[in-house]
């Protein structure tokens, strides 16, 4: 499946949210799906893109790690379905959206915290959601270079 398929599907499931842990589960798949964006795009993406994917999928990687892992099966696991990129600006746009989500569930989730373990849990996937998303835009950015720099 395409990213911005799996994107969206990611985007819907968050949004019908649910308990804490449905919600740290689809925090999770999130996060996973970027980092697998990321590995996609170090490898095949535009060459300008190769760096700052590589620290995407790094950042990913750590908002998943300081989360528990959900007990999600391969075939359930989004960033397993991610076959194409499409269009790298559209991916990164639309993954751009996701994580900005992320870090707005992931407030709430803080916000209504009933331990101070999910609190910090939060907080630190908080951290590498706004990392991430950091990232996203500086590869925007950087294909926006490339495109002001293309002859007409």
């Amino acid at each position: 499946m395409d990213a911005v398929r799996l994107i969206v599907t990611s985007r819907r499931a968050l949004a019908g949210g649910g308990e804490a842990p449905v919600v740290m589960a689809e925090v999770w798949q999130a996060q996973a799906l970027a980092q697998a964006i990321g590995s996609r795009l170090a490898v095949a993406g535009p060459p300008e893109l190769r760096g700052e994917a590589l620290g995407l999928t790094e950042l990913a990687g750590r908002g998943c790690g300081v989360l528990d892992r959900p007990d999600i099966d391969t075939e359930h696991l989004r960033a397993a379905q991610l076959t194409e990129l499409g269009d790298a600006r559209q991916a990164l746009l639309c993954l751009g959206g996701l994580l900005g989500e992320v870090g707005i569930a992931l407030v709430g989730l803080a916000c209504a915290a009933a331990d101070e373990s999910t609190y910090w849990q939060c907080m630190e996937a908080i951290d590498a959601a706004d990392e991430s998303r950091d990232r996203v835009l500086q590869m925007l950015r950087r294909l926006a270079d490339r495109d002001e720099a293309l002859p007409a």
